[in-house]
């Protein structure tokens, strides 16, 4: 009589699993990898310019996760499935809020401002002056400002909408600028920047003076640009609060679930686009490789209660004008 060895328990079930072992051993090693990705902003951790780029996509680590988890639970990965949903659920916690408005209507003085990028000076300039005209627009906030773009936008009417002006021009990326409905003053807020970040007080009748910073830390993700950028993040964050309101407006190359924006925003400001739930909406590139993040922002102080966020692609520029309506208490 041929007498047959019972099969191991483990080894039973691991086989009656869909996929057997392989699959185990795949699912395994890509949620390692989704872990080692949520870690860098569970933990805030961000020291060279690739964990700042992970970083950067936290959002899609969401949705890596959620497939992966739904994935354990179709093939009966129930250790995977509870860590990964575990880490997933932690995620959504960082990321969903932004998409989910906390505004409430606020009596004051409305305030529309817009940012965009111009791409080492190459943005439409008619395209920026009709958002300013067709969005009535108080507060302009140019980044990567050329003195051909300042011929250009001159040319197209901006002076006739937003007649006060400081603009530190330069080439390529260098310069920027803030232009305005009402008198500016130029202040003197922020130390020295590798690109220019002029900042200005807006005087403007029946309102309180509220001041202006056109924000562009240095691009993170050049061999030796990293700690810059992280130093400029440190700066901004070192401007005190005084009771003035406050607007930063530009390009922080920085999403929300970057510490160094994180921290800065706990020192006093709200995100306009978070808080009116517009915080997923993606501002570069302008188109859809790399994938889409949200670098740009307004930032208030609590002087000024954001109402209404909104993005528009412009002709020429790589990143997306952004548009906050605030009100000024």
């Amino acid at each position: 009589m041929t007498r047959t060895l019972a099969e191991p328990e483990e080894e039973r079930l691991e086989r009656r699993k869909p996929g057997g072992g392989v699959v185990t051993a795949l699912l395994a090693l890509v949620s390692l990898g989704f872990l080692a990705w949520a870690a860098l902003r569970l933990a805030g951790m961000e020291f060279d310019r690739y964990t700042v780029a992970l970083v950067a996509l936290t959002p899609y680590a969401l949705l890596t996760g959620a497939v992966i988890a739904l994935l354990a639970l179709l093939l009966r990965r129930w250790l995977t499935l509870l860590i990964v949903g575990l880490v997933t659920v932690a995620l959504a916690f960082s990321v969903v809020p932004r998409a989910v408005s906390s505004t409430a209507p606020a009596q004051g003085v409305a305030l529309r401002v817009l940012s965009i990028n111009t791409y080492f000076g190459q943005a439409d300039a008619a395209a920026i002056v009709d958002l300013v005209r067709q969005h009535e627009v108080d507060v302009l906030s140019l980044q990567e400002l050329t003195p051909e773009l300042v011929g250009r936008l001159d040319a197209a009417g901006l002076g006739a909408e937003l007649p006060h002006r400081v603009f530190h021009a330069g080439p390529m990326a260098d310069g920027s600028g803030i232009a305005a409905r009402y008198p500016l003053r130029e202040l003197d807020l922020l130390p020295k920047s590798t690109l220019a970040q002029p900042t200005a007080l807006l005087q403007r009748p029946g309102s309180p003076p509220v001041e202006i910073a056109a924000v562009h830390t240095l691009y993170p993700m050049g061999a030796d640009t990293y700690s810059r950028w992280r130093q400029e993040m440190i700066d901004l964050g070192q401007l005190r609060l005084t009771g003035t309101p406050r607007v930063l407006a530009g390009d922080f190359n920085a999403t929300l679930d970057h510490a160094r924006l994180r921290s800065l925003i706990g020192t006093g400001y709200t995100d306009a686009a978070a808080a009116t739930g517009s915080g997923l909406r993606a501002t570069w590139p302008a188109g859809w490789f790399p994938p889409p993040v949200a670098l740009d922002h307004v930032l208030t102080t609590p002087e000024i209660a954001p109402q209404s966020f909104d993005v528009f692609p412009v002709s020429g520029a790589d990143h997306r004008a952004i548009l906050a309506t605030l009100v000024v208490k």
